[in-house]
């Protein structure tokens, strides 16, 4: 199956890409979405334009830099911005009929959306940004907009499961000073960190209670690009699109 679908309220359109369906090749191969990873420039907008027919809208990107800021759409003109040169780690919206994605490679795609208030958004959370606060940051964003964290509902994607996640003791000591539910041993004992773990944390002290967890670690399972497994390897992508109201959701 091309994507994973996540429950998010209806209106609402979310998904997280695996690395099937596309046209790059070797360490790429083949849905890989990144244009900064080395892979050639017209196999990643091909790549790009199957997603869009998938998610059936346009769907926009951000230059994403481990922080904290969000990027919201529409920008202040009431435009929808091209965010590629934008440096951003979550975006959020309440216009209907655009995508906004979020790509990664073992960090944490994580979707949000308020369906009632109609707001969405997508955040790439790794260590550091959990340490930096991308999640509540995201989720004050949307309440800008109107959404209301008890009515959020998240998902927290694939990404590197605790068990793989191996770091020194001093950055699991920094991780854990900011978000102590991520700290945990690895299987070989080691110190870990358990990002899943963490963004639930923060997102439940944000207020968003309703939260699903994929469960599904990028290292252990060959679908999805993993940076700490391959190296060189393209980057996955988690997609949350507000649909046109009594738009009929569209097939995979």
């Amino acid at each position: 199956m091309p994507n994973l679908h996540a429950d998010l309220g209806p209106g609402v359109t979310a998904l997280v890409t695996t690395r099937a369906g596309g046209v790059s090749t070797g360490p790429y191969a083949t849905l890989d979405l990144a244009r900064h990873v080395g892979d050639q420039a017209a196999y990643v907008a091909t790549n790009r334009t199957i997603l869009q027919g998938r998610v059936g809208a346009p769907v926009v990107y951000v230059n994403q830099v481990h922080g904290a800021r969000v990027a919201v759409v529409p920008d202040e003109t009431g435009e929808v911005p091209a965010l590629d040169g934008q440096d951003a780690d979550a975006i959020v919206t309440d216009r209907s009929g655009v995508g906004l994605a979020v790509m990664v490679a073992d960090c944490l795609p994580v979707l949000l959306a308020d369906a009632g208030a109609r707001v969405v958004g997508a955040a790439h959370a790794g260590r550091r940004g959990l340490t930096a606060g991308v999640l509540p940051a995201t989720v004050a964003a949307m309440r800008t907009l109107g959404a209301r964290p008890g009515s959020i509902r998240a998902y927290v994607g694939p990404a590197i499961c605790g068990r793989c996640y191996e770091v020194g003791h001093q950055v699991q000591s920094e991780v854990g000073a900011v978000v102590p539910e991520a700290v945990c041993p690895t299987a070989r004992g080691t110190a870990g960190l358990d990002l899943a773990a963490g963004a639930v944390a923060q997102l439940a002290a944000s207020g968003v209670t309703s939260v699903e967890v994929a469960g599904l670690c990028t290292v252990e399972d060959a679908r999805f690009y993993s940076y700490r497994r391959d190296g060189v390897t393209g980057r996955f992508a988690g997609v949350v699109l507000l649909e046109p109201r009594d738009t009929p959701r569209l097939p995979d």
